[in-house]
């Protein structure tokens, strides 16, 4: 068993190994169901991540900012499957974050996107988030993470990849078929987006 001290100050003890989510559903369903990520001795971290140690730890919601930041990070990543699903190897995935008032993704297209487009895109990320795709994290050796992208015909990723420091942990993210070079955190998955507008 390990202590993990909450925000309040109050102290649990936990099986060691326990989800971020499961910790979050031992307090309340509530607070499991509203949870995007945590936050363990200062660090944001997926819902997904075991804790291993004592530790403090901090739910994190929709009313956290880096709660927020979890959403929006992951509706940028639907975006990036939408328009991988529309368009294909014509749009090259460059960097998609959140940022203070949302998200947005860099994409080198051949011409710019027309409010038509945006539309499509809108749709097709309304399908996405049917979907309730999984986001799965997990982590490369260096040349493998870049075999992956060149063979995904992602040049900006390869750069990317080859521009981190020896020895960077280098994480992906699967969600469906998309496979997306990222440290997170992410939410559980496409289905916990409620609503976002282009």
């Amino acid at each position: 068993m390990i202590k993990v001290e909450l925000k309040d100050g109050s102290k649990i003890e936990v099986e060691e190994g326990k989800s971020i989510l499961e910790v979050a559903k031992q307090i309340s369903e509530g607070l499991a169901r509203n949870s995007l990520a945590g936050r363990v001795d200062g660090e944001v971290k997926d819902l997904r991540t075991k804790l291993e140690k004592d530790c403090k730890l901090e739910i994190l919601t929709f009313d956290d900012e880096d709660g927020k930041k979890a959403y929006w990070h992951t509706t940028s990543h639907i975006m990036a499957q939408a328009i991988k699903r529309l368009y294909g190897d014509s749009a090259k995935l460059a960097i998609g974050p959140s940022i203070a008032t949302g998200f947005y993704y860099d994409f080198d297209v051949e011409k710019p996107f027309s409010e038509e487009d945006i539309s499509k895109i809108e749709e097709e990320m309304k399908k996405i988030i049917k979907e309730d795709l999984q986001l799965t994290r997990y982590t490369l050796p260096r040349q493998e993470a870049i075999n992956l992208m060149k063979e995904r015909k992602e040049p900006y990723k390869v750069e990317l990849i080859e521009d981190l420091p020896e020895g960077e942990e280098i994480s992906f993210y699967d969600q469906g078929e998309l496979k997306e070079l990222c440290a997170g955190p992410h939410i559980m998955s496409t289905g916990g987006i409620k609503a976002f507008k282009l």
